[in-house]
């Protein structure tokens, strides 16, 4: 292609001082693109050529012209996009780098290990759209083009690329309106997709097209003859079906075990004139002569679909037997109907910023703030295939105002659509003044009042049941399990307190819940706790993971001078070689966090850091950082078990924690009221994991109601306050003086 045809298309409707800008970029590409070839053989330019072209076709601004002729200059030569900016200006530039940062997007295949990085390509892809859909149409002219000559590919890529077209870019500009380009992205990637239903079908269109041709004639001179007598100037003109528009209708007559030589209307009529009141004039003389096929009429001049698209829909049973479609649109409809957005582009010479354009992208921005809520890539994908890129129903508020969902969407995704809080209140539908069930699919033109609760109310879990169909809407779905998943936080994080606490006092470990979640590696304190309410992280493994952290951690204050690792375990930093002993009064384990006292006479004796000694010490001096070393040794814990009195608790209990391999140095019980009794018992266990096991096995004991590790003084006042409630019992005590 020459650049002149180009400059041609141009100069039909570009103002003649913005065409100098395209021969300035068509130099600069040639000249970057020099010696470059295509997997095709042909000279590189072809191809931004063939895009600046079918750009031109859709009549879009210079800018996006010169954009279209430099879009391949960045990726393919290595040129800084500043270096165009500081050429071509910052609105070209602009234009460059968001093609070129919509290079890479993949969409078609569904393979777990790139569903991320589509799924963000695809969200760069509608943002960039949001802030200047210029972006998009040059893109969607460079896949075109690239459809063209996809011959030149490898299979695979012919066939990765196609899915893409066909999923994603044939959509797009469904949704923008740009029905020329609609159609051949569609033809092209069927072409590839299926080739030998797409080579069937177009010989079964070639072999009836005489026929056709023939019928449709006729018919036409008969509804022109009407018009003209009626005084509507029309032009009439037959529309063809194309090829994968005839195949999905194929697929629909198969259901109905109908074949392929009862679709009638392959060609349809296209009726236009040059008024709003010509097209309902020329409708009501169609259904004069011929019989409208019941339910088939749509009016989207009274209700213009979201891209723009006005016009009249019906179907009549043409000459008596055979059903024809048939269109009526102005002159200006159609225009916007087969170059959609691109007809009202807010970015012409000398004109102001178009309102109704903003209108009809507006949707756009409002899709891509429900999509910043999807958690995930595989919701995104999902999310933009069904609620976006799929047929559209419009139904009315019960004010008048305009809302487009998805076909098949329920009372629900309306409700959800609107407001957030509007679905999770609802309680019922009324369709056109009638109640209807929440399972009901919208149609055309619905008008839908939400009944709620007046008091707060909350979703049902039935709503994400896909066979009850409540919703149909990825948007609507994923409302309802974010309200579902924060309250099940709620209740996960008030559960994980309580498992915790217990935890931690069952064992008499003090330890502040934000350490212990960055030891989990949370960032968020109530993500940790509520993975502990919900199982995901169990108290054995909170015990295991302390343990493991004390081993590892080092407690330095200030430089160590000396690590010396002595009898007992621990290892004593910054002062040479003493003696040390356990602390009688906490008994601490490895695993616990401890702190050591220099006595006068014995050493160093080790406490844990929460022992009511070291607390209280008023010798702050004395006391030195320790931690526990490597060692096998045994180490003494007291233990507490309440329990109800019953025969044989004691054997119970020593036989469970025998069968753990652990020594119990003494072992008593005393008699507290109502039955129930205290256990108290010495054992030797070599640290805070084994521990741990061991009581929570002592926990399901029969009759055991619990069981908690104390200190020395602890089991002093514990034996001291038993002994004084079996006094009260049997009436023996301190009387008043």
């Amino acid at each position: 292609m020459e650049f002149k045809k180009l400059l041609e298309r141009a100069k039909e409707y570009l103002p003649s001082e913005k065409l100098p800008v395209l021969e300035e970029a068509y130099k600069f590409a040639e000249e970057k693109h020099a010696g470059q070839v295509r997997l095709s053989g042909e000279p590189f330019m072809e191809h931004p050529l063939q895009t600046a072209y079918i750009l031109a076709e859709l009549q879009l601004d210079a800018s996006s012209l010169a954009a279209a002729l430099l879009h391949d200059i960045p990726e393919d030569t290595g040129l800084p996009i500043k270096d165009v900016e500081a050429k071509f200006g910052a609105e070209i530039a602009k234009l460059v780098d968001g093609v070129t940062k919509l290079g890479k997007v993949s969409l078609a295949v569904a393979e777990t290990t790139v569903k991320s990085t589509q799924a963000e390509n695809l969200r760069k892809m509608l943002v960039a759209m949001a802030e200047d859909v210029r972006v998009v149409f040059i893109k969607l002219a460079d896949r075109l083009h690239n459809m063209r000559t996809l011959d030149a590919l490898p299979k695979d890529r012919q066939l990765k690329n196609a899915q893409e077209t066909l999923e994603i870019f044939a959509p797009l500009a469904h949704r923008l309106g740009i029905w020329e380009v609609k159609w051949q992205l569609e033809d092209l990637a069927f072409r590839y997709i299926n080739p030998r239903e797409y080579q069937r079908i177009a010989r079964l269109i070639d072999i009836k097209r005489t026929e056709r041709e023939k019928f449709i004639n006729r018919a036409i001179k008969i509804l022109q003859k009407e018009l003209n007598q009626a005084g509507i100037t029309a032009d009439i003109f037959g529309r063809p079906k194309h090829i994968y528009s005839i195949y999905q209708k194929t697929e629909k007559y198969a259901a109905l075990g109908k074949h392929f030589d009862e679709i009638y209307d392959l060609l349809a009529l296209r009726v236009l004139v040059e008024s709003k009141e010509e097209c309902y004039g020329a409708v009501g003389i169609l259904h004069s002569i011929w019989h409208p096929v019941a339910g088939t009429f749509d009016d989207y001049i009274a209700t213009p679909k979201p891209n723009g698209y006005q016009g009249l829909h019906t179907a009549v049973m043409c000459l008596g037997v055979t059903p024809l479609e048939v269109q009526i649109r102005t002159r200006e409809m159609h225009r916007v109907a087969e170059y959609g957005v691109a007809s009202h582009w807010r970015y012409k010479e000398g004109k102001k910023q178009d309102l109704e354009f903003e209108d009809k992208v507006g949707w756009l921005r409002q899709i891509i703030e429900w999509h910043r809520e999807l958690p995930g890539a595989d919701e995104f994908l999902e999310s933009v295939k069904t609620d976006i890129f799929i047929d559209q129903v419009f139904v009315y508020t019960p004010k008048g105002e305009i809302k487009d969902l998805p076909k098949g969407s329920t009372p629900l995704d309306f409700a959800y659509r609107v407001h957030t809080d509007l679905g999770h209140r609802c309680i019922g539908a009324k369709i056109n003044g009638k109640l209807e069930p929440l399972n009901y699919r919208l149609k055309n033109g619905d008008v839908i009042e939400i009944v709620v609760s007046k008091a707060p109310r909350s979703p049902s879990l039935d709503w994400l049941n896909a066979s009850l169909g409540f919703v149909s809407t990825t948007h609507a779905r994923n409302k309802i399990r974010q309200w579902f998943n924060k309250r099940e936080k709620a209740e996960s994080i008030e559960r994980g307190k309580q498992i915790l606490d217990k935890e931690l006092r069952r064992l008499g470990i003090q330890a502040e819940r934000q350490l212990l979640a960055e030891v989990f590696g949370f960032k968020n304190l109530d993500d940790f706790i509520a993975a502990v309410g919900n199982g995901n992280i169990s108290s054995h493994q909170i015990v295991l993971k302390l343990a493991d952290h004390e081993e590892k951690e080092e407690d330095v204050v200030g430089p160590v001078v000396k690590t010396t690792t002595v009898p007992s375990g621990v290892e004593v930093l910054g002062v040479g070689d003493l003696m040390t002993s356990i602390a009688q009064c906490c008994n601490p384990v490895p695993g616990d966090d401890i702190i050591g006292y220099i006595t006068r006479s014995r050493g160093v004796s080790i406490h844990r850091q929460d022992c009511q000694n070291v607390i209280n010490e008023d010798e702050k001096e004395r006391l030195i950082p320790v931690q526990w070393g490597q060692s096998d040794l045994l180490y003494p814990v007291k233990i507490q078990v309440d329990a109800w009195d019953r025969v044989g608790l004691m054997r119970d209990v020593s036989t469970l924690v025998a069968e753990e391999k652990v020594n119990i140095n003494s072992m008593s019980m005393t008699n507290g009221t109502n039955q129930r009794v205290t256990i108290l018992l010495t054992m030797q266990t070599k640290g805070l994991a084994q521990l741990s096991e061991i009581l929570k096995k002592i926990d399901g004991v029969k009759g055991v109601i619990s069981v908690t590790r104390i200190g020395e003084d602890s089991i002093k006042q514990k034996t001291a306050d038993a002994k004084d409630s079996n006094k009260k019992a049997k009436g023996i005590g301190s009387s008043k003086k």
